[in-house]
Order: structure tokens, then sequence, then C-alpha cells
């Protein structure tokens, strides 16, 4: 048989669903795992859009719709931005697509040229440069200070003739950490300076504790160069939803335009409509899970600092990002198969010697939880 892909074949599977797959086999087999590795909120989608959405199917929104997305979607999001984010936006300037994660590639393939480089923050989710690769391009890591998460001048020394785009996640996925306006105000700096694109993914920018989301494209000129990627799985509960969206200038949304008319034509007409709903309907349901997240997070931390861990500063999302002492994959085993706590290990995300959390679960779970970790520690 000939060779396939040799770009595919270099990219890694995702370690966060290979530990979810691992725990669920140990379910599946009679074990009582407690799973806090999977980013999703443990909500039902509130009713108001499960509704719209119903409402949709019902009237026979059916069929194919706009390939950027349905109008009524692209001027609610149009109106959240300039809104809540501070910086203009038209429908033209927007495209919906299947997951924020979709709406990443679709960027990437529009911007990338083989060779060229994307800065990507460490720690980082883990899709970030599988999308780069895949488009072509060359991911260059730079890590963030381990004590504050936020960004400082050693950056520029990453950047390059090369360097074409950098990548931003506030909040941010695994740390929690929010960036800071320091921060925030050197990446749009470093991206103006070297005339470079930023995407900015600000799909937890909804659940932040005690600290201010910080759109990058409301800074300075930063809209004419910034991709900003959200959606609605994190803030309204929609993982199984798939619909995300990217904001950009018209040339970039264009030709993210091109990849999604060859690849998957459109999100889903019926799952827009429910998009419609949770922007433009009652944000009571997004404040109560925030407040519940809080509520765990101010559990869970000061439980692993109790046991003697230290974690990253969790102002955001919903995750506890957890140092420990050794080998993070090991540990990570060991909490798996003898305290049957499954975690992810932060070799994922770029950042050995530490461990992601999820608290996206009930109390009671992580209460459970908790023991079980405090038991196999010893701590």
């Amino acid at each position: 048989m000939r060779q396939l892909s040799e770009k595919i074949s270099e990219i890694a599977p995702s370690a966060t669903l290979e530990i979810a797959d691992r725990a669920k086999k140990m379910q599946r087999e009679g074990t009582d795992v407690i799973s806090l590795s999977i980013g999703e909120p443990d909500f039902d989608t509130p009713l108001h859009i499960r509704d719209a959405c119903i409402d949709a199917l019902n009237r026979g929104e059916t069929h194919y719709a706009p390939s950027n997305g349905i109008p009524e979607l692209l001027a609610a999001i149009c109106e959240k931005i300039t809104g809540e984010n501070h910086f203009p936006c038209r429908p033209e300037q927007v495209i919906v697509a299947c997951g924020a994660k979709d709406a990443i590639y679709e960027a990437m393939e529009a911007v990338i040229n083989p060779g060229d480089e994307t800065i990507i923050l460490t720690p980082a989710w883990v899709s970030y440069e599988p999308c780069v690769l895949i488009a072509g391009g060359k991911a260059v890591f730079h890590p963030l200070n381990t004590k504050t998460f936020q960004l400082d001048d050693s950056v520029l020394e990453r950047v390059n003739k090369k360097t074409k785009m950098m990548v931003v996640n506030s909040p941010s996925n695994p740390s929690g950490a929010v960036f800071d306006q320091r921060s925030m105000k050197l990446v749009a700096d470093l991206c103006q300076d070297n005339d470079l694109y930023a995407m900015s993914d600000e799909i937890y920018e909804k659940l932040v504790y005690g600290k201010k989301h910080i759109a990058l494209a409301s800074i300075g000129d930063m809209a004419q160069r910034t991709i900003t990627i959200n959606g609605f799985s994190k803030s309204y509960a929609m993982t199984g939803w798939r619909l995300g969206y990217a904001v950009a200038p018209v040339e970039i949304i264009r030709e993210m335009s091109k990849v999604q008319q060859h690849s998957v034509s459109q999100a889903t007409t019926f799952a827009m409509w429910g998009g419609v709903a949770a922007l433009n309907g009652d944000q009571t349901c997004v404040e109560e899970m925030r407040q519940e997240f809080d509520r765990r997070r101010k559990y869970i931390i000061p439980e692993l600092n109790s046991m003697g861990y230290e974690t990253a500063p969790a102002d955001g999302a919903f995750y506890a990002f957890v140092k420990v002492a050794g080998d993070d994959m090991e540990i990570a085993s060991r909490w798996l198969e003898k305290a049957h706590v499954a975690a992810t290990p932060g070799t994922a995300f770029y950042a050995p010697g530490w461990i992601r959390l999820s608290y996206a679960t009930s109390m009671e779970k992580l209460k459970d939880a908790m023991g079980r970790i405090r038991k196999i520690s010893g701590k």
C-alpha cells in the first residue's frame, strides 16, 4: 500500500481524550471512576435555548443555510461583540463554524503558508499546534511565567522574519489564568510592531472570577489584525451542539469561508437558532453557572493547597492546574488506577510537572475526588 499522509502521521492524538477514554473504559467495566479530565460543563443546555432549537425544527429549519451563518445569528454576534467586547463588528466579519475548534482550524488554513511560524504560549490547549501543522506552518512555543502565568518581554526573542501569528488564550485552558492589561498590551504591541496576526481564543470569557476579561481586538487597532475565536460550548453548556464562531477582518473571513464551503459547508441550521436564543435571551443562566463554578473553585483550590500542592491562578475557566513532584504522566496514571480519579497530565499541554483537574462536576463528586487524591498522596 502507498504511504499515507506524512503531515497527519506526525500529529499526536489528543491526550485529553485519551485519558477520558481510559476512564470511560474503566467505568464500563464497573469501576467507580470520577472524571475530572474533560472540559465540559455538567449542566444541561438552558431550556430557552433548547426550546428555540425545537421550534426551529418544528417550523422546518432543516435545510441548507448561508455558509457563514444565518443572518439572525450573525447580527446577534455583532451586537454581542460591539456591546460586550468593545470593538466594531459587521456581519461580513463573522463566520459561524462547527464549534470553536473548527473556527480555529479554518483560520489557520486561511492565514498560514508553509514555513510560517506561529507563537503559542504554554501551557496551551492541545489542538493549537495540530491546526498549525495541518496548515503547513511551524509552532514555536513560549513558556509563560509559572508563578503568575502572565506574559513578559522575553517573548520578543521568539519573533523573527518567519513569524506570522501569535495565539492567545485568556481565560486559559489549562491554567485558568486571565491575562491582565499589561500582558494584553504586550501582545498588542508585539503584533503591531512586527506586523503579526493574532488569534485570541476567548471561549471562556464569561467564566471569570474577580478579574476582568479583556478582548484583544479592543486594544488600539488590534481589530484589524485579530481573529477572535468564541462559541457557545462553555458559557451556555452547549458542547454537543458544535457551534462556534470567529470574528476577523473581512479578507480573513473570506478565506475561512472557502475552507468551510469545501469541508463542512455550514454549521447545523437548527442549532444556529439555538445560538440566536443564547445570545439574545436572558443571561441569568450564564451567571448562575458561573457562580456555581466559582463555588467549586473556592473549594477545590484551598483543598489542593492544603495537601501541599501549588496551583496556578484560577481566575477563569473551570480548571485547577496543579504542580506535582515527579512525572505528571505517571502520577495521572496512578491517580486513575489507584484512586479512580481521571485527570489530564500537564505534558498534554506542553507543561510537564503539572496536572489539570476540571471542576465542571458536582460538589459531591469533587469532595469525593479530593478525598481519594489525599489518601493516595498521603497528605
